[in-house]
């Protein structure tokens, strides 16, 4: 399997001269977290600005979200990733860079693939009711908030899939240490 296989198509983009206002408004609007940044001209990189980059750089530090605009903000060039390339090389490069979803570009921008598209969107075989991983994650999402919106409901649940493994990631290196 590889990224072409599961990205997102649809990309929504911002000019690099809107202000964090207007990237805050597309986001809510089509309840997304993190807009691709288009390039300035041919020559020029893509980039990207994360609700994370909106927190820690305009509303943790008092800007207005009217003055500030995304180029003062955002990160570029960002971490592009090649539609050819295999789901487990795109993840181990997540866990090497810190980022959570980077744009699909082979001569131009074709998706952009994140954290939530290898969780959700790969084929795997089904797991048993009894699967430890399966009980966490159900158990996870039966004590969680309900959404009306089925794709926030979506977006919750492939969350709490994610700490769910990170929290059993972490509990089987600490067995290890423990044998060491």
């Amino acid at each position: 399997m590889k990224v072409s296989d599961i990205m997102t198509r649809e990309v929504l983009m911002i000019h690099s001269s809107a202000t964090v206002a207007e990237a805050i408004a597309m986001m809510q609007n089509k309840k997304l977290r993190s807009l691709i940044v288009e390039p300035s001209d041919d020559a020029d990189d893509y980039g990207i600005v994360t609700e994370t980059d909106i927190v820690y750089a305009t509303i943790a530090q008092e800007q207005d979200p009217e003055q500030v605009k995304i180029r003062q903000i955002m990160t570029k060039p960002c971490i592009v990733v090649d539609p050819d390339r295999s789901i487990p090389d795109v993840a181990r490069l997540f866990v090497e860079t810190g980022i959570q979803k980077a744009p699909v570009i082979k001569d131009k921008l074709l998706g952009i693939i994140s954290l939530t598209d290898i969780i959700m969107k790969m084929k795997v075989a089904q797991l048993s009711p009894t699967d430890i991983l399966s009980q966490r994650i159900d158990e996870a999402v039966l004590h969680s908030r309900v959404y009306s919106d089925p794709e926030a409901e979506i977006d919750h649940e492939s969350e709490i899939a994610w700490n769910v493994v990170e929290e059993l990631k972490s509990e089987q290196l600490e067995e290890r240490n423990m044998k060491i």
